[in-house]
C-alpha cells in the first residue's frame, strides 16, 4: 500500500465534506427564502389562489426541510469516516477507498466522478447500486456493473 493512495483518500473525502457543506448552505438559503415567502405571502381576495400559493410555498419548504435533513446525515457519515480515515480494512465498507481494474470508488456519499492527482475517483453511496455491489468484498473479488467485469485490485 502506497501512502499515496490514502492521500487520494484524505483530498477525497476534504471534496466530499466541503461539496455537502456547500450544498447544506445552498438549501438554508432556499428554505429561508421559501420560509421568507410564506410569510410575506399576504390574504387577497381571491381565497382560492391564496390558499393554493401558500399550499405550494409549504410544500417547498417541506421538500427543502428533507434535503437538509440527508445533507446533514451525510456530512455526519463524512465526519466519522474522516475519524477512521488511516483504518486498514481488509473488505468493503463505507469509507473504503477501492481500486479496481477500471478505477476507483470511493464509498461515502453520492457525490460523483472526481479527478485526484491524475485519477478519476467515483465517490458513491453505500446504498447505490455498485455500493451494494462492492460492500463486503475483498481484494481479489470480483464483481459485474453495467456490463463490465472489474476485479478488486487493493482497498485502502
Amino acid at each position: 500500500m502506497t501512502n499515496n493512495y490514502f492521500e487520494i483518500k484524505e483530498k477525497v473525502l476534504e471534496i466530499a465534506i466541503q461539496r455537502t457543506n456547500d450544498r447544506i448552505a445552498m438549501i438554508e438559503s432556499a428554505l429561508e427564502t421559501a420560509r421568507d415567502s410564506s410569510n410575506d405571502d399576504t390574504k387577497s381576495s381571491a381565497g382560492d389562489k391564496y390558499e393554493t400559493s401558500r399550499e405550494m410555498i409549504q410544500q417547498d419548504i417541506n421538500r427543502y426541510q428533507g434535503q437538509l435533513l440527508e445533507a446533514n446525515k451525510d456530512l455526519m457519515q463524512l465526519t466519522n469516516i474522516k475519524s477512521t480515515i488511516g483504518d486498514k480494512t481488509d473488505f468493503v465498507k463505507l469509507g473504503s477507498l477501492v481500486k479496481t481494474n477500471v478505477g476507483f470508488y470511493f464509498i461515502a456519499s453520492s457525490i460523483g466522478a472526481l479527478k485526484i492527482d491524475h485519477h478519476n475517483v467515483f465517490v458513491i453511496s453505500a446504498a447505490s447500486p455498485i455500493g451494494q455491489l462492492l460492500l463486503g468484498k475483498k481484494v481479489g473479488d470480483s464483481f459485474l456493473f453495467n456490463k463490465l467485469n472489474q476485479t478488486i485490485a487493493a482497498l485502502y
